[in-house]
């Protein structure tokens, strides 16, 4: 598995989300997919399978040592104490001492930032996480994490797919070292009917969800988590590190952005976005 390096972090590229998965469905899915070569699992307090993911990677005879775990602390959470207690049961529903990456879920006005960032770095010197990162941060959020932070932000994981223009928030996250977390990838289905990607697939012999996939990943610092409920399709997810896109396949791929492209900005919890 290729991996990204930011800020100290060894982070694969290929990762496997888990939001919106049932309790059966990560029992069946996530053992077989660190079977085939995933070592990178995605999940959050707030999709209310922490419990099985970490049931699924003892279940898989892995070492720990050997999947890079990821969880989110949900935005009812970042108040000190709370924050803390949270992470806790998370590690007991993980089964883990630790997780490789703890990231702050939304942004949350409710609370300041500077205490947030505080808890990120306050169970990072516990060890109950390895490196602490955000998601769905905005720019100017994303540098004032980092202001305050003494410990290294890794990664902002954030919506990124074709159809959305996510190059103000790379050029932020390169500037501070950081890898981008690209997820949605599949823009809720519609790049399977998207006739650019077709033509791309079909000329390399490849699916529309390995064309994105690798159009992702060949970024600079780019981390793509990809979902699916199937072992055949998450083994095609998983072979997009033997084959390249030309520049000008990349170029016709985000070309495919679009004012309207965002898909995921809930009331309550999104910035304002750039």
């Amino acid at each position: 598995m290729h991996t990204v390096t930011a800020n100290g972090a060894s982070i694969p590229a290929l990762g496997f989300g888990t939001f919106r998965m049932s309790g059966p469905d990560v029992l069946r899915m996530v053992p077989e997919v660190l079977k085939l070569g995933f070592r990178h699992i995605d999940t959050a307090q707030i999709y209310g399978n922490e419990s099985e993911v970490g049931e699924a990677i003892k279940a898989s005879g892995l070492p720990r040592g050997e999947v890079f775990l990821t969880t989110k602390v949900w935005v009812s959470n970042y108040k000190a104490d709370d924050f803390r207690r949270s992470v806790d049961e998370s590690l007991a529903k993980l089964r883990t001492d630790y997780v490789d990456l703890l990231l702050l879920h939304w942004p949350n006005e409710a609370v300041p930032l500077a205490e947030q960032i505080a808890a990120l770095n306050t169970v990072r010197a516990a060890g109950k996480t390895r490196h602490i990162g955000v998601s769905n941060f905005n720019r100017a959020l994303l540098d004032e994490s980092v202001r305050l932070s003494p410990a290294p932000i890794v990664t902002n994981q954030i919506e990124y797919h074709p159809y959305l223009d996510q190059s103000v928030m790379l050029e932020a996250a390169r500037r501070h070292g950081q890898s981008v977390t690209a997820y949605y990838a599949m823009a809720d289905g519609k790049v399977f009917k998207d006739p650019v990607l077709a033509e791309i697939a079909a000329r390399l012999d490849r699916s529309p969800a390995q064309v994105v996939l690798r159009w992702l990943v060949q970024q600079e610092g780019v981390i793509a988590l990809s979902k699916t409920v199937g072992e055949k399709r998450a083994a095609e997810n998983l072979a997009v590190f033997d084959f390249e896109l030309s520049e000008a396949d990349m170029a016709a791929i985000h070309g495919l952005a679009r004012p309207d492209g965002r898909i995921v900005s809930p009331d309550g919890l999104a910035p304002a976005w750039d």
